[in-house]
């Protein structure tokens, strides 16, 4: 028996799962070797969010008392769902059409939709770290930050719920978008996704304005949002918690589903 023949059984019956974690760690490790990059790709942004409107317009008096504590819950779900939404999609756009990296994973012994659940799930795990760290950069910016245990209950499963729709919603960008047309496309999706999302405002503050009310209706950082202020500054008017859990969960099955046909699609072509 050759040493291929005697390897090629070890190969054949490791199990999917085992395979996945296997990937899964192996972006884990290299995240880890690339952390200070990492940092300023996802934290940058939301900083500068936080510094400007809860810290500097808080200063020269053009916001109200108490609106920094309102809008860092909002900047924490943004956090989650774009650096999500950016980690799935940039990273397939590269993968599918100048390093073909993504052929490497679709040789690995697991059904080719189950390599889509691991970019998610990868995407989500550097969400939900960006996400965390804006609590203590919230407190550098800001002095203190509103904070309930009472909340994690629900301010866990709404974490992870944004985090995975906003890795649904890149896996479906980076595998349906045309890559020469990738930058026009994030310029058309994500500044009108940051301004619709209530991050910065209260849903239920928008009645006076109905027509918007329903238009940021159909992004899921509302949700995001909105169960995050929740869990953290309940009594200030919100959406009801289930509503956004349900509309977040909504979110995470319908762009996966619609992305896992469009990475099928990309990885037979």
């Amino acid at each position: 028996m050759t040493t291929d023949q005697a390897t090629r059984p070890a190969v054949s019956t490791a199990g999917p799962l085992r395979v996945f974690g296997a990937i899964l760690w192996r972006d884990i490790f290299v995240t880890g070797r690339e952390l200070p990059a990492f940092l300023a790709q996802v934290v940058v942004q939301p900083f500068f969010l936080l510094f400007v409107f809860g810290r500097i317009l808080a200063d020269l008096g053009y916001t109200r008392p108490g609106y920094a504590q309102l809008l860092l819950p909002g900047v924490v779900a943004l956090t989650a769902v774009l650096t999500a939404l950016q980690s799935t999609a940039l990273p397939l756009v590269i993968e599918f059409s100048f390093t073909k990296e993504i052929e490497d994973r679709l040789l690995a012994p697991m059904p080719t939709w189950l390599v889509a659940i691991e970019k998610m799930v990868f995407a989500a795990m550097r969400a939900l770290v960006a996400a965390v760290l804006m609590f203590p950069i919230g407190v550098l910016v800001l002095g203190s930050v509103p904070f309930r245990l009472a909340g994690l209950p629900l301010l866990v499963p709404v974490l992870v719920l944004g985090s995975l729709a906003g890795a649904a919603m890149g896996l479906t960008l980076g595998t349906l978008v045309d890559p020469r047309r990738i930058n026009i496309v994030f310029a058309l999706v994500l500044t009108p996704l940051l301004f619709t999302g209530a991050s910065q405002y209260p849903w239920p503050s928008l009645d006076r304005l109905p027509w918007f009310q329903v238009v940021t209706l159909f992004n899921p950082l509302t949700y995001a949002s909105e169960g995050m202020r929740a869990a953290l500054i309940p009594q200030v008017p919100h959406l009801a918690p289930w509503i956004s859990l349900s509309a977040l969960v909504a979110s995470v099955g319908l762009f996966t589903a619609v992305g896992i046909r469009g990475f099928l699609r990309r990885a037979i072509d």
